[in-house]
């Protein structure tokens, strides 16, 4: 599997997308320069995503200020020392505060190895991270996506990614996960760089917030 670690191999994804559907090369056109977005793996960076869901970019960012503010870093053991109500002041719902506090406690457990979830096989992967109660499919995918450079997931949850391909697939509708799943089969190996295609187009054409959003 070739991992996604350069703008040479976002390119070179690209052009395998364009010669394989016009739609998407029509779209490259347009969207301008497709990101890398690459992260190191590890605890922040999973934390990162989960104070993503379900808000825009500026109001995760303003989560991690206040969680780093708060915990004096953004760490398992640091995380685990905060009380309830201090996670409630930083602005953490219950949800996202209890997901942190599990995912913090399996890292430090041993049980779950965040960068040896990178070398595995995806639905693997996926299946281990989902395994934590508030860890989603959205969540595991993107962790995937930017920390293991995964070049074939596709968080078709992602409401942005559906826009998106809406737009670009000329739909009458914005698709749902599992449909969206579906039209980008055909983008296989290379459905992670389609997704960070869909993104780009987001918010170039659509000029919206580029963050992935979880349903």
């Amino acid at each position: 599997m070739r991992r996604i670690d350069s703008a040479d191999d976002i390119a070179d994804a690209l052009s395998e997308l364009a010669r394989c559907d016009a739609r998407l090369a029509r779209a490259i056109a347009l969207a301008g320069p497709v990101p890398l977005r690459r992260k190191p793996p590890g605890f922040p960076a999973l934390a990162e995503i989960i104070l993503s869901q379900m808000v825009s970019k500026a109001s995760a960012n303003a989560l991690w200020r206040k969680l780093e503010l708060a915990a004096g870093e953004i760490s398992p053991a640091a995380v685990l020392a905060l009380s309830p109500d201090a996670l409630r002041v930083a602005g953490l719902s219950g949800a996202k505060a209890a997901t942190l506090q599990r995912v913090g406690a399996g890292v430090l457990a041993g049980d779950l190895d965040l960068d040896r979830l990178c070398d595995l096989d995806g639905q693997e992967a996926i299946q281990a991270m989902t395994a934590i109660k508030g860890v989603g499919p959205w969540t595991a995918e993107v962790y995937l996506l930017f920390c293991a450079g995964h070049p074939d997931i596709f968080p078709a949850g992602d409401v942005a990614l559906q826009s998106a391909a809406a737009q670009v697939l000329g739909l009458d509708a914005r698709p749902g996960a599992k449909a969206l799943a579906d039209l980008a089969r055909p983008w296989s190996p290379w459905r992670g760089v389609a997704a960070r295609l869909l993104w780009a187009y987001y918010a170039a054409v659509m000029r919206r917030d580029a963050a992935p959003l979880s349903p």
